[in-house]
């Protein structure tokens, strides 16, 4: 008997019927087994190159009265499957991205060498606080060491420099992330080019973003961009040849972004507020990354089928949920795959800014 393991289905689209009939309860998943049940299969087809098409329903609904129609579809809605199953795979990608990570890093222990990140923290900035948390907690989590400086928010710039060109000193610490925005009494400029290319896990230096327009080895590409790779990467998603547009031309995401897709020999648009016709441009792509900074700026007129999604925004609605640029519940339907928010793209960030940790140590080792 044949089971989905000797199907040939690369380059192929593949129908799945699932039974994700799960329960609800104020549209939160009260019991996601169903869902978690049918990751095998999915992950099996996605790794042999397929293109999945999940097809299920969620309770009964009256066909026959318009209104309990209507009623139906929005109390039935399959949208939190759709969420909670983005969040499942997200994970598959984190767990994948860690495996690696600390195989590495107990590597570099055997030969005496422990992965160390540095975090420079200035005053008690509440984001940068919890920030600080999900990165500790991370560390543990995979085998890299912590090492925390912090600073009162009255520092000086000479002092904040002097603390910078120390990190850059010590052996014993091999990346450093350095909590921005700074106070607005210094020059956060000065400071950010002040460190080690080769410690800027985050980059935040100039000669770490000349590292990604340039494709030279030099420091590491900024944590959110690269988690955008790494989806494609663990899907198999191949860039070669395809059309991509980055919707966005900040520093921190779009234009990196537009770069390491040029190294993935995609081919690529950067669209932004002064593109013309947006929609037309993004629906012509078949990979698109937003980050537009806006709350569900690309809705349903923007996609088509056979399209990639990787939403990088993050988002508070009317409702104080958090959500992406994308409109997810009109967009979803129509792509083969899409990101989720949250549980997409920022689930990845945090494992990719360690993993920079355990290759500078890597490095480090063999300057030695």
């Amino acid at each position: 008997m044949k089971t989905v393991k000797d199907l040939n289905v690369a380059g192929k689209r593949v129908l799945v019927r699932c039974d994700f009939n799960v329960p609800l309860k104020d549209g939160q998943i009260r019991d996601d087994n169903r869902i978690v049940q049918a990751l095998p299969t999915i992950k099996e087809l996605v790794s042999k190159g397929a293109k999945v098409i999940l097809m299920s329903h969620l309770g009964k609904i009256d066909h026959k009265d318009p209104v309990k129609l209507a009623e139906g579809k929005v109390k039935n809605t399959l949208a939190p499957v759709a969420v909670r199953l983005g969040e499942l795979l997200g994970k598959e990608v984190v767990a994948a991205l860690n495996e690696r990570i600390i195989a590495k890093a107990e590597a570099l222990k055997a030969n005496g060498v422990t992965p160390t990140l540095g975090i420079v923290r200035v005053g008690e900035n509440e984001s940068d606080l919890s920030y600080e948390r999900g990165a500790t907690k991370r560390c543990e989590t995979l085998g890299v060491a912590c090492e925390k400086i912090l600073l009162p928010e009255d520092v000086s710039q000479e002092e904040l420099l002097a603390t910078i060109d120390k990190v850059n000193k010590d052996d014993s610490i091999h990346g450093v992330l350095l909590f921005r925005p700074l106070p607005k009494h210094l020059n956060q400029d000065e400071i950010e080019q002040a460190l080690d290319p080769a410690k800027d896990v985050d980059c935040m230096t100039n000669g770490s973003m000349a590292g990604v327009f340039t494709g030279k080895d030099l420091g590491y590409p900024p944590c959110t961009p690269q988690a955008c790779m790494e989806i494609l990467d663990h899907y198999g998603i191949d860039c070669t040849g395809k059309k991509a547009v980055v919707v966005g031309r900040s520093l921190v995401v779009g234009k990196p972004a537009a770069m390491m897709l040029i190294k993935k020999n995609a081919t690529v648009t950067v669209c932004h507020t002064r593109t013309v016709d947006m929609p037309s441009v993004v629906k012509e792509a078949d990979i698109v990354i937003v980050a537009a900074g806006r709350a569900g700026v690309v809705d349903d007129s923007y996609v088509r089928a056979g399209q990639v999604i990787i939403d990088v925004g993050i988002n508070v609605n009317a409702e104080g949920k958090l959500c992406g640029d994308v409109a997810y519940d009109k967009v979803e339907p129509i792509v083969d795959a899409i990101t989720p928010v949250p549980g997409g793209v920022g689930s990845v960030t945090t494992s990719v800014l360690i993993g920079h940790v355990v290759d500078a140590a890597e490095k480090a080792a063999a300057r030695r």
